[in-house]
C-alpha cells in the first residue's frame, strides 16, 4: 500500500477506459475541437495562430507537445502526425496519475499519523471524484489544471516556496483562474509558518502545521517568545474551543477541539493580523516569489483587458453571487454522506442552540443571504441555456426554472450545505483556514457567468482531501459507492446513449458534465 498502489490502480482504469472512449469517439468531441485542433497548430511549430474561441493560456498544449517532442519523435515521423486526438488526450491520462499521487502524498502530510492503507484508500476516492475522473479522458484543461495547483499546495506546505510559486504561475499559464488557488495555497503556508513558530502545542486557527514546515519556522520561533505581551495576546486567542460545535466529525479521530464559531473566527483573525504584523519584513520575504506571480498577473491583466484570452463576450466577469449557492448544494451533494447523516445534523443544531441569539442571527443571515443571491444575482448564461449535453442545462431547466418551490428549497439547502462545509473544514483545518477557502472560492466562482461543474473541481477535492472522509468507515464506503455509480452512468451516457439534434441530423451529440 502507498503511492505505488494508488497510481497503478488509477494507471489501470485510465489506461483501460482510455482505449474504450477513443474506440467510439474517436474524433474531438465538444471544448475539443477547440483545444486539439490548436495543440496540433503548436505540435506542427505554428506558435502564431490562435483560435479567438479559447479563452484558457496554452499551458496544457506545451505540456502535450513536450514529451512528444522529447521522448517519440524520429527522423521519420513529424510532430504533426504524433499528436492525434488519442495521443493528446493521453496527456490528461498522465496526469490523473500524477493528480492521485498528489492527493496521497497531501494526504500524508497533513495528517503524519495515518496508516498507509487508509491514505491509499482516501486517495484513490478522492481520484474517483466524477468530474475529475470523467474529463481524464478528454482532452480538456481541468485534470492538468487540477494536478499545477495540487503540486503548487505541496510544495509550498513543505516549505519550498519558490518552486510552489513557480508551479503556481504555470499552472495560471493552464488556467487563469488558478491565481485565486496561488493566494489561497500562500495565506495558508504564512498561517502554517506563523502556527509553527507559536509554543508548542498551540496556533492560530486550530491548524497543525506539517512537520516540514516546523523546522523552516524554528528560527523564528525565539523572536515570537520574546514578545511577552504579543504571546499572551496570542495564547488566549488559542485555547482549545469546548463547545459541543468542536466536536471531532468522528470519535476517533482524536484531534483538539476547533468546530465553527462566528465569535471564535473573529478573535482567530485579531491575532492573526497581529501575528501578520509582527512577522511582516519576514512574510514578506519568504512568500516573495507568490508576489512576483500576483505582479505578474495584474499586468497580464491589464494588457489584456480581461481576464480571458478568446470570446471575452462571452466571459464577461459579473457579480454572479447564486454560484456560491450551487456549489454548496454540489458539493454537499457529491459528498453526501459526510453532510446528510444523523451525527451531522446533530451537531449542526447543537451549533445553533448553544447560543440561540447568536445562532439566528447566524441562519437569519444566511438564508437572506441566499435568497438575494439566487433572485438577484443569478446569470442564465445563453451557454446554459441552448446547450442539453450537459449537467448543468437539467440543473437549470428542473429547479432553477422549474416549480417555484424548488427553487425556494435550495434557499435552506445551501445554507445547512455551507454550515456542514464550514464545520467540518473548521474542525481538521481550523477556522482560518475555512474562511480562506470559501474566499477561494468566492473569487474563482463568483465572477464567472457561466455555472459549470467542472470549475467546481479543485476547491472539491481540497475539501475531500482535508474533510477526513475516512473519520468513519462506513462514510468512506460509501462515497466510494456514490463516486463510482455516477461515474459508471455518466461514462454509460456519454458513450452509449447518443442522440441528434434536430437541426443538425446525422450529427452525434453525447451527454457529459
Amino acid at each position: 500500500m502507498g503511492r505505488a498502489t494508488v497510481a497503478a490502480i488509477v494507471a489501470l482504469w485510465t489506461v483501460s477506459i482510455s482505449v474504450v472512449v477513443n474506440r467510439i469517439v474517436p474524433k474531438p468531441y465538444m471544448d475539443e475541437i477547440f483545444h486539439i485542433p490548436q495543440a496540433q497548430k503548436y505540435c506542427s511549430g505554428n506558435f502564431s495562430d490562435w483560435d479567438p474561441m479559447i479563452t484558457t493560456p496554452p499551458g496544457l498544449y506545451y505540456l502535450s507537445i513536450v514529451p512528444i517532442a522529447a521522448l517519440f519523435v524520429k527522423p521519420s515521423l513529424s510532430l504533426s502526425a504524433i499528436c492525434s486526438t488519442s495521443f493528446l488526450r493521453a496527456t490528461n491520462g498522465v496526469f490523473s496519475i500524477i493528480c492521485s499521487v498528489l492527493i496521497y502524498d497531501l494526504i500524508v502530510l497533513l495528517r503524519p499519523k495515518i496508516d498507509k492503507r487508509r491514505a491509499t484508500a482516501c486517495a484513490i476516492c478522492v481520484a474517483l471524484y466524477p468530474v475529475h475522473w470523467f474529463f481524464t479522458f478528454l482532452y480538456y484543461t481541468d485534470v492538468t489544471s487540477t494536478a499545477a495547483v495540487l503540486a503548487m499546495f505541496l510544495a509550498c506546505l513543505k516549505g519550498h516556496y519558490w518552486i510552489s510559486s513557480l508551479i503556481g504561475a504555470f499552472s495560471i499559464f493552464i488556467r487563469q483562474t488558478n491565481v485565486i488557488w496561488l493566494l489561497f495555497v500562500a495565506s495558508n503556508a504564512a498561517i502554517g509558518l506563523m502556527n509553527a513558530s507559536a509554543p508548542k502545542g498551540h496556533d492560530i486557527s486550530g491548524y497543525s502545521s506539517p512537520p516540514l514546515m516546523k523546522n523552516e519556522a524554528a528560527s523564528n520561533k525565539t523572536k515570537v517568545l520574546t514578545k511577552s505581551e504579543l504571546r499572551r495576546r496570542f495564547q488566549r486567542s488559542i485555547q482549545p474551543d469546548e463547545s459541543p460545535i468542536g466536536e471531532n466529525l468522528s470519535s476517533s479521530t482524536g484531534q483538539n477541539k476547533a468546530g465553527f464559531s462566528l465569535a471564535d473566527l473573529w478573535h482567530e483573525l485579531y491575532a492573526t493580523i497581529i501575528m501578520v504584523w509582527h512577522f511582516r519584513w519576514s512574510l514578506l520575504v519568504s512568500f516573495f516569489p507568490f508576489i512576483l506571480v500576483l505582479v505578474g498577473f495584474v499586468a497580464f491583466v491589464l494588457w489584456n483587458g480581461s481576464v480571458v484570452l478568446g470570446a471575452k463576450e462571452h466571459h464577461v466577469a459579473s457579480p454572479h453571487f447564486a454560484q456560491m449557492v450551487y456549489f454548496g448544494i454540489i458539493c454537499a451533494a457529491i459528498t453526501a454522506p459526510l453532510h446528510f447523516n444523523f451525527k451531522q445534523v446533530g451537531i449542526l443544531m447543537k451549533l445553533l442552540w448553544v447560543n440561540k441569539t447568536r445562532g439566528i442571527f447566524m441562519l437569519t443571515i444566511a438564508l437572506a443571504a441566499a435568497f438575494v443571491s439566487l433572485h438577484r444575482f443569478s446569470i442564465y448564461h445563453p451557454y446554459l441555456l441552448a446547450d442539453n449535453r450537459h449537467y448543468p442545462f437539467y440543473f437549470r431547466k428542473k429547479i432553477l426554472q422549474g416549480h417555484w418551490t424548488f427553487k425556494h428549497l435550495m434557499i435552506p439547502l445551501s445554507v445547512y450545505s455551507w454550515f456542514s462545509i464550514a464545520n467540518i473544514l473548521g474542525k481538521s483545518t481550523g477556522r482560518i483556514w475555512a474562511l480562506l477557502f470559501f474566499k477561494a472560492c468566492v473569487g474563482t466562482l463568483v465572477p464567472s457567468p457561466v455555472v459549470e461543474f467542472r470549475y467546481f473541481t479543485i476547491p472539491i477535492i481540497l475539501f475531500l482531501i482535508n474533510s477526513k472522509i475516512d473519520g468513519q468507515k462506513s462514510l468512506l464506503v460509501l462515497t466510494f459507492a456514490l463516486f463510482i455509480a455516477m461515474d459508471l452512468f455518466t461514462m454509460w451516457m456519454f458513450l452509449l446513449r447518443p442522440f441528434e439534434w434536430a437541426h443538425e441530423p446525422g450529427i452525434q451529440q453525447r451527454f457529459m458534465w
